[in-house]
């Protein structure tokens, strides 16, 4: 409470100047009584009760700057009484820079216009029961003892701009039609209870010790800007039918807003509350505003609900935020926004898009039971020590793209999409989701990386997640893009990686790979492959690939996505190799060979490759599918078996079978003996002559032994020899290569 010392300038109007001293040349400030020469205060005694005798209840009266005792306050307001009904009737006056020495009993009195600017009232002001019917003009008074203004009603303006309040102040169940405390001073209790505002209600720049508006109502615009409220400060149950202003204000006491209603925006920009604040069950139906507010405390805004835009961008949370069971009907942004302690957004409802950007989380965060209409993001976000991020639910994506995780996270989520962009791991994380298509391009991971599929949906009996905004998709989490990631530490289980891009992935040969991942397959039934139709041999492909084959004129391919260039053959053979080397080093041979076929097949369309390399693995593609297609070694094997044989039935086999002719001399006792074989005869006649059941046997034996790398015995013709010859070096390669590939797709 300020107090002041009287003012050395005369008043503007005449004064009585009684009481006139060195310390005071202005003396008495009280107006002049007309026709007398001295205020009410100074008047004779018989000269006031004069005065008094004429006044009327419609009487004008202006006693501004008088000194009015309990008595002489009394008598005034008899004077005014209306004689046919008893009411205190009080039409015009002025009470301007007027003293009420002891207690100034107005309570019931009946006000048109009346102004008390500057007035002191020195004990207590009642004005219980009062009604102004006209402005009531209170500004810079004083108010020494209490104020009390309980069930009053103003209807027209109230004015108490500037007023100074040093012990309680009672306005509950007042009235008031348009009210002004701009720079006014509570410095006691501040009673607004149920108090009903039908127009605009300021009170911006006033200070609170303990302020009470619970039930208020407020019709009109209610500011409170820059207000200072030490003590607690209740707005519990208050209703704000226009826009309503607190920017700047300051809550050094626990703010309570519990069950509140906020028809118009609200705007609490830059406000501080020091202690708790209590926006529990608040209905805030239009645009709520808590942009770069300092939340000290606790910070309650469960069951709260916003139907317009919710903004916290760069308020700092202190203390523990608790948006559980929130509704976010319009958009809600936290962009910047500094959470030292919890943050509880468990089962809140996100209608509209969740911005997070920037944020920092030091202490946990939970999302659990979440659901987001829309996207949210998260890109930026700092999480200190977040242990657990869901289970949530986003219909579109999860953006948590340059967000940093600092200590080890499970995170749970069902979402249509879930970007992790430059995200960073400092420690182990375990990602369960579902329905997501994943981009982790870019991913910083030093430490273990789990991504999976939650089988079933995330919740319990007590918490379920609601997922039914994505009914109809696939539940199985899609890995999009491993572009720029360091897979040493990756592990993946139950995803589908046919939408996968992997180029550019380092330590790609150390990804795990469990459970059942499936990988792009190649185009089944007949397709166009240039001008010629083809049949695509099935087989695990990459994303890549199925771009790259697009891109070149092949039918049935999936092109790249709008944006994204093919990459090369030359690209995607080191691919091959490293996811071919990862299933290798997990024991999974028969899987690895798909990845095998899948690095030939680049390194043969690799134009960069000499063109005897690409001969060379054309010619083993052909002929074997690159020693991993057993079917085609066979059937090569079983048409060079039925060629050799046609050869040797028409010419390799002799006409008959030459006889062996011994010759010998006899010499005395001895003998010698000398055995020629015969030169084969080539067969001559008609070639169907030749087609004989006996020439089929023989060389039908020949070819199984030519087969099995042995010789038959059998005398040849000369093109019979070569022809065995021949089937000796090939028929065998192709049965070791049928062979091959059996072993390839058996192997463990």
């Amino acid at each position: 409470m300020t107090t002041t010392s009287p003012s050395l300038d005369p008043p503007p109007w005449p004064h009585c100047a009684v009481e006139v001293s060195p310390g005071d040349p202005v003396g008495c400030r009280g107006l002049i009584v007309g026709p007398y020469d001295a205020c009410l205060a100074h008047l004779p005694e018989a000269s006031r009760a004069t005065y008094l005798a004429g006044l009327a209840p419609d009487t004008e009266i202006n006693h501004s700057g008088t000194t009015f005792t309990g008595d002489l306050l009394r008598r005034l307001l008899h004077a005014l009484r209306d004689p046919g009904s008893g009411h205190l009737l009080v039409r015009h006056a002025r009470f301007e820079a007027a003293t009420f020495s002891e207690a100034a009993d107005f309570g019931g009195v009946d006000f048109v216009d009346v102004c008390f600017d500057g007035a002191v009232f020195c004990g207590d002001a009642v004005f219980r029961g009062a009604t102004f019917a006209g402005i009531a003009e209170f500004r810079r008074a004083t108010f020494t003892g209490s104020a009390g203004f309980s069930r009053t009603a103003f209807s027209l303006a109230a004015d108490f701009g500037g007023a100074e309040f040093a012990l309680d102040a009672r306005f509950d169940n007042a009235r008031f039609a348009d009210a002004a405390f701009v720079g006014a001073a509570f410095c006691g209790d501040a009673w607004f209870g149920t108090a009903a505002f039908l127009h605009d209600a300021h009170f911006d720049r006033a200070t609170f010790a303990e302020a009470d508006f619970r039930g208020a109502v407020f019709s009109g615009n209610a500011g409170f800007s820059r207000v200072a409220f030490s003590g607690r400060a209740l707005f519990e149950g208050a209703v704000f039918s226009g826009g309503t202003s607190m920017r700047g204000a300051v809550f050094s006491g626990d703010a309570g807003f519990g069950g509140a209603r906020f028809v118009g925006d609200a705007r609490f920009g830059a406000a501080q509350f020091s202690r708790s604040a209590d926006f529990h069950d608040v209905a805030f139906a239009r645009d709520a505003w808590f942009g770069a507010v300092e939340f000290a405390g606790g910070a309650r805004f469960g069951s709260a609900t916003f139907a317009g835009s919710a903004r916290f961008d760069a308020t700092t949370f202190s203390g523990e935020a608790a948006f559980q069971k929130t509704a976010f009907s319009g958009g809600a942004r936290f962009i910047r926004a500094v959470f030292s302690d919890n943050a509880d957004f468990s089962e809140a409802v996100f209608s509209r898009e969740a911005v997070f950007r920037g944020a920092a989380f030091s202490g946990s965060a939970a999302f659990g039971g979440a659901t987001f209409s829309t996207g949210a993001v998260f890109s930026g976000v700092a999480f200190e020590t977040v242990s657990q991020l869901g289970p949530m639910a986003c219909e579109e994506e999860l953006d948590l793209s340059g967000a940093r995780f600092g200590s080890p996270v499970t995170i749970e989520a069902a979402a249509a999409f879930f970007t992790c962009i430059r995200t960073r791991w400092d420690s182990t994380a375990t990602l369960r989701l579902r329905y997501a298509a994943v981009d982790l391009t870019n991913a910083v991971i030093e430490y273990p990386l789990s991504v999976s599929t939650c089988p079933s949906a995330f919740g319990d009996d007590r918490r379920a997640v609601d997922e039914s905004g994505l009914a109809g998709l696939d539940p199985v989490a899609r890995i999009t893009s491993l572009s720029g990631v360091d897979a040493a530490h990756v592990a993946l289980t139950d995803v589908d990686l046919s939408g996968c891009r992997l180029t550019g992935t380092f330590h790609l040969d150390q990804l795990r790979l469990e459970g059942r991942c499936t990988f792009a397959a190649a185009p089944t039934g007949l397709h166009r492959h240039g001008a010629l139709p083809t049949r695509w041999t099935q087989r695990r492909t990459l994303a890549e690939e199925h771009h790259w084959r697009a891109a070149t004129g092949s039918t049935g391919w999936t092109p790249a996505p709008c944006g994204t260039s093919p990459q090369p053959p030359a690209a995607l053979a080191p691919v091959y190799r490293q996811l071919r080397k990862s299933f290798e080093d997990a024991k999974n041979e028969p899987d690895a060979a798909d990845f095998y076929y899948g690095e030939m097949e680049m390194r043969r369309h690799d134009g960069d490759r000499p063109p005897s390399e690409r001969a060379l693995l054309t010619l083993y593609w052909a002929l074997s599918g690159y020693g991993l297609r057993a079917s085609r070694a066979l059937v090569w094997l079983l048409g060079a078996m039925a060629a050799t044989v046609l050869i040797m039935v028409l010419w390799g086999i002799p006409k008959d079978d030459p006889q062996a002719v011994t010759t010998g001399h006899l010499t005395g006792q001895h003998i010698s003996l000398t055995t020629d074989d015969a030169t084969p005869v080539n067969p001559s006649g008609p070639l169907r002559s030749r087609l004989t059941s006996e020439r089929w046997e023989k060389s039908l034996r020949i070819v199984v032994n030519s087969v099995v790398f042995r010789s038959s015995g059998q005398n040849l013709t000369t093109t019979g020899t070569y022809t065995e010859m021949a089937s000796r070096l090939t028929e065998p390669a192709l049965l070791g290569l049928a062979v091959l590939a059996v072993r390839g797709r058996v192997k463990r």
